[in-house]
């Protein structure tokens, strides 16, 4: 990480580090700053990031594609008059944000992948050097900075060959002038991320989903290949969309954004039931798995509300003992994720 920034472990959050990242063990998912799910006004989202603050934590993710940049706005605004140097911030690169002025004048919506914002701009794949030096630019205008202290390579899934070329070539170079202080990939799988850290000059990778109580897909080949190499995971995603997420698990809970199985309900509530029978609930668990870990540096969560800070504070906050956690085996069949189906051994 860029010198002259110093993550202190506030609140008792706690601090880790592996390579050039050092992160607070829970990180701010800034998805919901974009009006993911539902709308939200500045004033809401400057709650959650304060809350956030003043509960220790110091890791804040977002990316342009959360709102068309208004997750990137909002954050940028909420952390204004933070020290600069207390703080850490990733974004993702890859999807550039081309103005639509005919549909904003339209009043048009743009609903796509769940967040709800006007039509200003439409999103096009890019990970060019040209389209990666462009995103961080833009990317240090919403957030009002002057550097990323992470940059993802966000979602290439169908765009291995110019990512793990072009794009990681730029990036290295942003990494080289101090323009960003660490980077990697994000993705909702776990093969390409480990063909990321197997073959590019990475520092971090962020797995969504994968690395889960019910997905542990990343433990196969990502941690271990991730220890040996030096490269931080940050573990986003934990509760898989829903499924996790509740004391109880309900018939129409989620999985990956769909609708759940009924076989992993069905283990879902049996992890629940173990929860309960030792003084713990489910979500406690989500949070606290992937930490259990020690590539893992941080667990990002998804944060809309003053509550849903304080909800993951106490999650993180969870000790559960090892005998609770020896009953949370893996489920027998690992699930069937439509992001698992990806293949990380060549572009699909």
């Amino acid at each position: 990480m860029r010198s002259g920034t110093s993550i202190d472990d506030v609140m008792g959050l706690g601090t880790r580090s592996v390579g050039r990242v050092t992160v607070t063990e829970l990180g701010f998912g800034a998805a919901q700053l974009g009006n993911l799910g539902r709308r939200i006004d500045d004033v809401e989202a400057k709650a959650a990031v304060d809350a956030a603050w003043s509960a220790g934590i110091r890791y804040f993710d977002t990316a342009p594609h959360y709102g068309l940049g208004l997750s990137e706005r909002r954050l940028g605004e909420a952390l204004a008059t933070r020290p600069r140097n207390e703080y850490i911030v990733s974004s993702k690169v890859g999807r550039i944000l081309l103005p639509t002025p005919e549909r904003a004048a339209a009043g048009e919506t743009d609903s796509a992948d769940g967040f709800i914002v006007p039509a200003s701009h439409t999103r096009h794949w890019d990970f060019s050097r040209d389209g990666i030096l462009r995103s961080v630019e833009e990317s240090l205008t919403r957030l009002q900075l002057d550097r990323l202290d992470i940059a993802y390579l966000h979602d290439p899934d169908s765009h291995w060959e110019q990512a793990s070329t072009a794009g990681i070539s730029a990036l290295i170079e942003l990494r080289d002038q101090g323009v960003v202080g660490a980077i990697g990939a994000g993705m909702n799988q776990a093969g390409m991320l480990a063909r990321f850290v197997r073959e590019c000059d990475v520092d971090v990778v962020m797995v969504a989903g994968r690395l889960t109580l019910l997905d542990r897909t990343a433990e196969e080949e990502l941690l271990p290949l991730a220890a040996e190499r030096n490269v931080a995971v940050v573990a986003a995603a934990v509760y898989n969309s829903g499924l996790l997420s509740a004391r109880f698990v309900p018939d129409d809970a989620s999985f990956d954004y769909r609708q759940a199985p009924t076989e992993l309900i069905q283990s879902a509530r049996s992890f629940s039931e173990v929860c309960e029978a030792a003084g713990w609930e489910l979500p406690d668990a989500a949070v606290r798995f992937p930490l259990r870990d020690p590539a893992v540096v941080s667990v990002v969560v998804g944060m809309r509300t003053p509550e849903h800070v304080n909800a993951a504070v106490r999650r993180h906050a969870a000790r559960i003992p090892e005998d609770v956690w020896k009953q949370l085996s893996a489920p027998s069949t690992a699930p069937h994720s439509q992001f698992n189906a990806q293949s990380g051994s060549a572009a699909p």
